[in-house]
């Protein structure tokens, strides 16, 4: 459960979110990640250290290079955690659906 909780943690901020979801298209600079974010390398770093933690990003060097790539491997047990709810979410939201078409349903028969 302790890597399930450092995913997560890792998860937890939008910058990280952010650098996943741009990696998820191809390998990139920690200069790369940084720019959009409008943050300083250092930031970008402190960043990507937390990512390689959980094994979420590899970083390499070559040359003067710093170059980041993402490893969705620790995403999948987060994925099954969360897809353990889905039925239950997919329930309710069900369940208010038929609240709304109900009260539709109400509205046209007045």
């Amino acid at each position: 459960m302790a890597e399930l909780d450092g995913v997560f943690h890792a998860l937890a901020n939008g910058a990280r979110r952010e650098m996943l979801g741009r990696l998820a298209d191809g390998d990139l600079t920690v200069g790369e990640l940084a720019e959009p974010l409008a943050m300083t390398l250092a930031a970008a770093s402190k960043h990507i250290k937390v990512l390689e933690r959980v094994g979420l990003v590899r970083q390499s060097i070559q040359g003067r290079r710093h170059v980041c790539r993402l490893l969705p491997m620790p995403l999948a047990p987060a994925a099954d955690w969360l897809h353990h709810y889905q039925g239950h979410w997919e329930n309710r939201l069900g369940a208010l659906e038929g609240l709304f078409d109900n009260h539709d349903l109400h509205e046209r028969e007045q």
